[in-house]
């Protein structure tokens, strides 16, 4: 590690010395080396500290601090950028306000590829978690990196579709690196440092305060070329990342949903104001003019399930199914099939992967089927 990125956590590391006021002392000084080495009457003058700031750049537990961050980095594999690193990722470095230091679990070298964010809501819909994953899987499966929060809801499903793919996917945390957060995503966290990355601007030990949210999400709409967002109500967390992704010009897209779900009302609104309705990853890739790269084995194509000859009761049942999940009572009505033939037909359905049961007796379609020519 170098003396660099030991002065960079130096002045991250102080307490009372925030961002916006380490970026004006840059500016005056001309580097962290010469903010360190600065005198504490040098310090006086700039008149932007306190005595009690300037006392805690240069004591010993800073010092310590900032030692034993390195040393865990070393320890967890993870990798320290600076904002003069030429590693670190050029997206990122032109929003307003970057991180002046990010903490990298997993491969650096995939923050550099094209990405897209997809976000929404904790709590999800079914709808709302399927099309999240099938469109990530879709759009890992070209080559972009799917960048999200690791949250509960969208953001896992998010991950899981790009993983599905044997793709990549970028996970911006709200804490420090060795804490998992949410807890039930240990697993996840895993998967994305062996197949992708997870990021923070936080050192060791930060915990998951909600304030730290919001900040986070300028790191993932800043490293991608576009937000995707599926499922967020009016006022939620979600639209404050899309509004961040417009400031730093970057393409919004919205998924719709039921206009009697509250779920959807922050979709709609954006779409709206502007926002690009999404269809299909393909409605995101034509956007941001990426050509889509030929299908390489080792990320196979999302594929619709291909059906055998359906009977005229298994058509019936699965043209009256969207992907808005039914009761076995509404499909009976609708029908007006027996219980137990739609039974044995939702049965069949499920096995050929065109249908899923959920709790409730509650089914749902998953995908467009395919009649198969044989």
């Amino acid at each position: 590690m170098s003396g660099n990125l030991h002065n960079w956590l130096n002045l991250i590391l102080t307490p009372g010395l925030g961002a916006a006021t380490i970026r004006k002392l840059l500016s005056y000084f001309g580097s962290p080396q010469q903010i360190l080495a600065a005198s504490k009457a040098d310090l006086l003058r700039c008149k932007m500290l306190h005595d009690e700031t300037i006392d805690s750049l240069h004591n010993k537990r800073t010092a310590m601090e900032t030692q034993r961050q390195i040393d865990q980095a070393a320890r967890q594999a993870v990798t320290i950028l600076t904002w003069d690193d030429p590693a670190y990722p050029t997206l990122l470095r032109e929003i307003h306000n970057p991180p002046l230091v990010i903490f990298v679990k997993g491969d650096p070298a995939i923050i550099e590829n094209p990405g897209i964010a997809v976000i929404g809501a904790r709590a999800a819909s079914t709808y709302g978690l399927q099309i999240a994953q099938s469109l990530s899987q879709e759009l890992a499966g070209q080559g972009l990196t799917i960048i999200s929060g690791m949250a509960l809801g969208v953001d896992s499903a998010a991950h899981r579709g790009a993983l599905n793919a044997n793709g990549k996917t970028i996970a911006i945390l709200g804490c420090g690196l060795d804490i998992t957060y949410p807890k039930q995503n240990r697993g996840l966290y895993g998967q994305i440092a062996a197949h992708g990355a997870l990021i923070s601007e936080y050192p060791f030990g930060t915990p998951p305060d909600g304030f730290r949210f919001p900040a986070r999400n300028r790191i993932i709409s800043g490293l991608a070329l576009g937000v995707v967002v599926v499922e967020a109500a009016r006022h939620s967390g979600t639209l404050i990342t899309a509004q961040l992704a417009l400031d730093q010009g970057r393409e919004v897209f919205a998924v719709p949903g039921r206009i009697d779900s509250v779920k959807s009302e922050g979709c709609h609104r954006l779409a709206q104001e502007g926002a690009k309705l999404v269809h299909s990853a393909k409605d995101i890739i034509d956007e941001i003019k990426l050509s889509i790269r030929e299908q390489s084995p080792s990320i196979p194509p999302v594929q619709a399930p291909v059906l055998e000859d359906l009977s005229r009761e298994a058509q019936s049942i699965l043209d009256f199914l969207d992907v808005y999940p039914k009761n076995i009572e509404e499909i009976i009505m609708a029908t007006g099939f027996p219980a137990n033939k739609i039974n044995e037909e939702l049965f069949m359905l499920e096995m050929q992967g065109a249908v899923v049961s959920l709790p409730g007796k509650q089914y749902q379609r998953l995908a467009e089927p395919c009649k198969s020519s044989v």
